[in-house]
């Protein structure tokens, strides 16, 4: 009897336990319910805590209410190594080597929204076995000027195409309980006077052009974290901007994440507390330096914030919002429900990566067919070009990685021809001397001499012996090129790659060009070379990736997601805005005219179009049918259009469909991206593309009424394989 008694009062212990436990440990109710009962337990002084870092990338938690950190990480292409608590360098850990990811611009290439949540799921994982729960990406500011430092983290010059991507991408990590932290908002286009350059733009431009990518990670992705950019907008700084933050995030948007300040980007306690900043990070106080431990305390929303409420000038009201709002995170984070553990450098995420890198690579041009290698007939192929062998998941800023491994284009090309063909790489040019991993008392690497006629000589009477010569340049993550910090200086290739070029066509027309960047580059030997192609800087799998390609393994089927221009003044803002601005100020004039818009409104015929890349395979476009002629604004429209693979091998193509509205009471672009689909064919397959089209797809921003509109009038639908590659139209009438 004394047993089944104990018994009995043991489950009637449980059960009362069970009902006195707090709402918000309990990981099955709803998360508004948890936030309300944590938020009531907190103390002043603990609520101030959490609202500002405590360590270079880590805010503190509660621990008296069992609340963990949050932990932020580097990315958006790879989870950054450990860091030392108060300091930038790497703390030399042996197990945080991660897959490095693609860039950004490789996964817009691919075109493909499914392999955008497959990057995004697989960097998810990598970052919740590392126990981060917020991951610093993906970004989605707008590619405006090809000098750009830090264009390679972006998706390229189309806002439509941006949003697309985007979206599958934060459903991905999000997935695995880790928040994307999307950035930077907004108008970061350009790194130099990043930190103080306020942006005069349209409002239209705004809406139309540097917004929409924003607006659907919030309402379509549902994004649990912005990050403020540097830059100023309606002369505040964006990471506490009342307009963008306040008005259009929170209000009108009903954003109901955490907005996170890029690093340093906090200037003001007033400002922060009242326009729309949730946790501050980063922030250099007084004279602290890159060597000093900085006083996390003294941050604008610590002690300055507690003492304004302490001393009557501010409430707690917009305290509590920050407060829910850091709290949802963490409940949808790390302290989630089902939360699962992650996995971190696998052979998954690596092929991953492969797949993602092998769909974005572009094939530019292929006059002469000398892509795909053909591996039985090519017997000596030589390799030519710093890139070949430069690691490049290091440099460039936050985005620097350190990998697991790291293919380099020279070993898998020599991994792929095996022994069938001999493989010779020499340099040809070289870059300046560069650090390797930033750990601490790293030496800084001694600027050498560069013989620059030596090695361009070496690499032209290599190239007289050689079956085929692929070279491979471009850009690297070097200050001043793609690299976080600074823009480029000119559009030309660096280090008199030109030159090296130019020499090599002249010796052997056999020459491939492959340009490894995350930017658009000038060609002034375009003329002199039959094959090119853009291959991104595609992580630890890279140079498999490309030798899948150039071998044939992989049909190409990327498309470029922003401009080639012949010339820096082909671009709007080279031409028509003030790019870099004067320090102070930078103006938006070529408006809503970025990109491929800016090239049609001004009849300017570009190097390689927006949404150009070719195949080793041919599609044949049929005419496109509409199913109704005449429609209202509540009305959809359906336009089919055939496309048929009429070559000898299985490819896939991009079918992009632009919208031309042929008469407008404000000025329109010529065409606008308002649809695409990736379609696989295998040799001789025809399908029909359907595309469905609604108002969203022929409205404007008029900035005079602050509203979205539909006009009444003729529309034609214009779909192609690239922007300046326009195969069949049809016409109907919005009324």
């Amino acid at each position: 009897m004394r047993k089944i008694f104990t018994l009995l009062f043991s489950i009637a212990g449980c059960a009362m336990f069970a009902q006195q436990t707090p709402v918000y440990l309990n990981s099955n109710a709803p998360v508004e319910d948890r936030v309300e009962d944590a938020l009531q337990r907190l103390t002043l002084e603990e609520k101030i805590a959490m609202i500002h870092a405590q360590s270079k990338f880590s805010s503190p938690g509660v621990p008296r209410l069992g609340i963990p950190e949050n932990w932020m990480s580097d990315g958006p292409h790879g989870i950054r190594a450990e860091v030392l608590w108060d300091e930038w360098y790497g703390a030399n850990w042996t197990n945080d080597s991660c897959i490095a990811f693609p860039a950004l611009t490789a996964l817009a290439a691919t075109w493909n929204p499914s392999l955008a949540e497959l990057y995004g799921k697989s960097i998810g994982e990598e970052a919740r076995y590392r126990n981060k729960n917020v991951l610093l990406g993906p970004g989605v500011n707008i590619y405006r000027t090809p000098l750009n430092g830090r264009n390679f983290e972006y998706m390229g010059e189309d806002p439509f195409l941006a949003s697309i991507m985007v979206v599958p991408y934060i459903r991905g990590v999000q997935s695995n309980n880790v928040a994307a932290c999307v950035k930077h908002f907004a108008l970061n286009n350009q790194e130099k006077y990043r930190d103080n350059i306020n942006v005069i733009v349209s409002e239209r431009a705004l809406h139309e052009i540097y917004l929409p990518a924003f607006k659907a990670a919030v309402q379509q992705g549902k994004a649990w974290a912005i990050m403020g950019s540097y830059n100023c907008y309606k002369q505040q700084h964006c990471s506490h901007n009342q307009y963008l933050l306040n008005d259009i995030l929170k209000q009108k948007w009903n954003f109901d994440g955490v907005v996170i300040s890029d690093w340093g980007a906090t200037h003001d306690t007033k400002e922060a507390i009242n326009n729309g900043l949730d946790m501050e990070f980063g922030t250099w106080i007084d004279d602290v330096t890159w060597e000093k431990t900085n006083e996390y305390d003294e941050y604008f929303l610590a002690r300055p914030y507690l003492r304004l409420i302490k001393n009557g000038e501010t409430n707690e009201d917009l305290l509590n919002d920050k407060v829910r709002r850091v709290l949802r995170l963490i409940f949808r984070t790390n302290m989630a429900s089902n939360k699962i553990y992650g996995s971190f450098g696998s052979p998954e995420h690596a092929a991953a990566g492969r797949k993602i890198a092998e769909e974005g690579i572009v094939l530019l041009k292929n006059n002469n067919n000398l892509l795909p290698i053909d591996i039985e007939k090519t017997k000596k192929i030589l390799v030519v070009g710093e890139n070949a062998v430069k690691s490049m998941v290091i440099g460039g800023g936050s985005s620097s990685l350190k990998a697991k491994y790291e293919i380099s284009p020279l070993k898998g090309i020599t991994l792929r021809a095996g022994n069938k063909a001999e493989v010779k790489f020499v340099r040809g040019y070289e870059s300046p001397a560069t650090k390797e991993q930033d750990v601490k008392d790293a030496k800084e690497p001694q600027q050498k001499e560069i013989d620059v006629e030596a090695l361009r000589n070496e690499a032209i009477a290599a190239a007289q012996d050689a079956d085929i010569v692929l070279f491979i340049g471009g850009l690297n993550k070097n200050d001043g090129q793609d690299c976080e910090g600074n823009d480029r200086t000119n559009l030309n290739l660096p280090y008199e790659q030109d030159a090296l070029i130019t020499n090599l066509a002249k010796v052997n027309p056999n020459t491939v060009v492959i340009i490894i960047s995350g930017n658009a580059v000038a060609m002034p030997w375009v003329n002199q070379i039959n094959t090119i192609v853009e291959a991104w800087y595609n992580g630890t799998e890279a140079g498999n990736a490309l030798a899948s390609v150039l071998f044939g393994d992989v049909n190409p089927s990327g498309k470029l997601p922003f401009t080639f221009p012949v010339q820096l003044q082909d671009n709007g803002a080279h031409a028509a805005g003030d790019y870099p601005g004067d320090g102070k100020n930078e103006t938006y004039n070529e408006d809503i005219f970025v990109g491929y818009r800016w090239l049609d409104k001004e009849n300017i015929r570009p190097l390689f179009a927006f949404g150009h890349g070719l195949s080793y395979t041919t599609f044949q476009y049929g005419d496109a049918t509409a199913d109704k002629t005449k429609l209202t604004a509540d009305e959809q429209l359906t336009v089919s259009v055939p496309v048929k693979n009429i070559g000898t091998r299985e490819g896939a193509e991009v079918v992009q469909l632009y919208i031309n509205d042929k008469k407008s009471s404000l000025p329109r672009p010529i065409k606008e991206l308002k649809g695409f689909q990736k379609i696989y064919l295998k040799a001789g397959e025809e399908q029909i593309v359907t595309f469905t089209i609604d108002r969203n797809a022929l409205n404007y921003y008029d900035d005079s009424k602050g509203e979205w509109i539909v006009e009444t009038g003729e529309f034609e639908v214009w779909i192609g394989s690239s922007s300046a590659d326009i195969k069949t139209k049809v016409g109907f009438e919005l009324q």
